[in-house]
């Protein structure tokens, strides 16, 4: 097996995200987090992990499999996951996912008032989402249902957070809250050789503890290898269909021949790029939208 570069695992792949977050040992990690995020407006004091796999009323119907599902002390329903690469649809697939919680509060056999408890949808993006209802110059944005005139909530058991955690540039001299630190560490955890003075809170004693490589099983190591591959796989993918677009806008105004040259070249290019990325699990609409090629190109592949 290949030795293992880093001191601490990535939180930005599957296995880091979901054993930091994800597993009941580490339940008091994820409570922090959460409770950073919502700074005193929603206390989170425990949680119950769910089967983060739900399906429909009936077995054929489209499933959801959430990174991160559990529900609080009152019943109120977290959802958390992490999200890579940009998805055309993405707004759509959080809406969708915020459903399964919804209706799974529906009792079965009995009346029923249609009281629902809360259903928290929270997106730890690593790329910047480019959302027209979004302020710029934030990186975590609340959403809720609000008149559209008054601009008051209309429903408030109804919320999506999402957190461009890409934008995130703060130095470990400028971290000031706890939800600055956990954002440093989202961002960067695996990146650190030892443990900074800003992170030495009592909360991030587990954190390090816990994603200390060296502590692994040869199993557990061979599983985070393989997340870490699919992780820069896509990453690599996303970055090399970027860099060549932006290559094809630079060769416009060149000769007709040599333009078709290169558009065949890159065609080419985009359509291996586009395999790797189907083969890693992303959407035929992303992967249209990210490397340009029509439907009828993808089926040709």
């Amino acid at each position: 097996m290949k030795q293992v570069e880093e001191r601490y695992i990535s939180l930005l792949t599957d296995f880091g995200f979901k054993r930091i977050f994800g597993s009941a040992p580490n339940k008091d990690l994820l409570i922090c987090f959460l409770n950073s995020l919502f700074n005193g407006r929603q206390v989170v004091k425990d949680v119950k992990y769910l089967n983060p796999e739900k399906v429909g009323d009936i077995y054929t119907d489209r499933k959801a499999i959430f990174d991160v599902y559990c529900e609080g002390e009152n019943g109120e329903k977290f959802i958390v996951e992490m999200q890579n690469a940009y998805q055309t649809y993405f707004k759509d697939r959080a809406l969708f996912y915020s459903t399964f919680p919804i209706r799974e509060q529906a009792p079965k056999g009995s009346e029923w008032d249609f009281k629902l408890n809360h259903v928290y949808t929270i997106a730890l993006l690593n790329f910047n989402m480019n959302e027209a209802a979004f302020n710029k110059e934030e990186i975590r944005h609340h959403v809720q249902l609000c008149d559209t005139a008054t601009h008051k909530i209309f429903y408030d058991k109804l919320e999506f957070i999402y957190v461009e955690i890409a934008k995130f540039d703060k130095s470990l001299d400028e971290l000031e809250t706890l939800y600055d630190k956990w954002l440093y560490a989202l961002k960067n955890l695996y990146k650190l050789t030892q443990r900074p003075k800003a992170l030495c809170d009592k909360v991030f004693d587990r954190l390090f503890e816990e994603a200390e490589i060296a502590r692994f099983t040869p199993q557990e190591q061979r599983e985070y290898e393989a997340s870490k591959m699919a992780y820069r796989d896509i990453k690599n993918s996303i970055d090399t269909a970027k860099r060549e677009g932006k290559e094809e806008g630079l060769a416009e105004g060149m000769e007709k021949g040599l333009a078709e040259g290169m558009e065949r070249g890159m065609t080419q290019r985009s359509l291996e790029i586009a395999r790797k990325m189907l083969a890693n699990g992303m959407d035929t609409a992303t992967v249209m939208e990210i490397t340009g090629l029509s439907a009828e190109q993808l089926e040709l592949k």
